[in-house]
């Protein structure tokens, strides 16, 4: 079966971080209609960027093509943006893929589900900024997010990311998965460690927020769309099949 797919990103990425899992599914006969980069993560002004412009942004692209049976993936914080976008896209949607993302309950920001040490680092890195934006540090992503990687393709990639405009961590959503009314299924690696192992961690915590959701594991760290693409692509047509 071929699907249309609609890849949103996570924090500090643009769309063009999809392309290496984007060039698989294509090659396998699927469409990527739409790899979309979020308001305050291109070439654009992320000064006053809240998380509802995201998702606007993404209801609005999706419609101006007339999209229809999409398989809209989220990636990390990109699952606040699927949370919030699904209830005005399902009449649009086949299904929803979390991949290794956030599954908000209504009312919940990024910022309330991620441990204290890191909501006190989001803080201190906004405080610092000129413009309300978390900078990723080098360390954390080595070390954490592309552990997977070499040091030379840690700093290439960590090279790439954009300062996240920090009111969309601190926003929240108006809608939980009780509000989706899209079948859903959940992508993720034991590996993925750039949420702690424990009460914090990934999985079973969001995957059993999500009513009757398929779970798909795969391989690779967090941002194994880079390290394991080909993996990454399988595992999202297994998920919307």
């Amino acid at each position: 079966m071929s699907h249309t797919f609609v890849l949103m990103h996570g924090a500090w990425h643009g769309g063009w971080g999809y392309n290496p899992v984007a060039a698989h599914l294509r090659a396998a006969g699927h469409t990527v209609a739409l790899q979309p980069t979020a308001p305050g993560l291109g070439d654009d002004d992320p000064r006053g960027v809240g998380l509802a412009d995201v998702v606007d942004h993404l209801v609005g692209v999706v419609e101006r093509a007339d999209l229809h049976d999409v398989v809209l993936v989220g990636h990390s914080w990109g699952g606040m943006v699927l949370t919030a976008a699904a209830p005005r896209l399902r009449d649009r949607l086949s299904r929803l893929v979390y991949f290794s993302a956030f599954v908000p309950e209504a009312g919940e920001s990024l910022y309330d589900l991620v441990p204290p040490d890191y909501q006190g680092l989001f803080d201190q890195l906004a405080g610092a900024s000129d413009d309300n934006t978390v900078a990723m540090p080098l360390e954390v992503w080595q070390g954490g997010f592309m552990q997977d990687a070499s040091p030379h393709e840690q700093v290439l990639a960590h090279s790439l990311m954009k300062p996240h405009p920090y009111a969309t961590f601190t926003d929240a959503v108006g809608s939980g998965p009780g509000d989706l009314g899209v079948p859903t299924s959940y992508v993720i690696s034991p590996d993925d460690i750039a949420l702690p192992p424990g009460p914090f961690g990934w999985a079973p915590r969001f995957p059993d927020r999500l009513p009757d959701t398929r779970v798909v594991e795969t391989v690779g760290s967090h941002e194994s769309l880079f390290t394991a693409p080909a993996a990454i692509a399988g595992a999202l047509v297994e998920a919307a099949d």
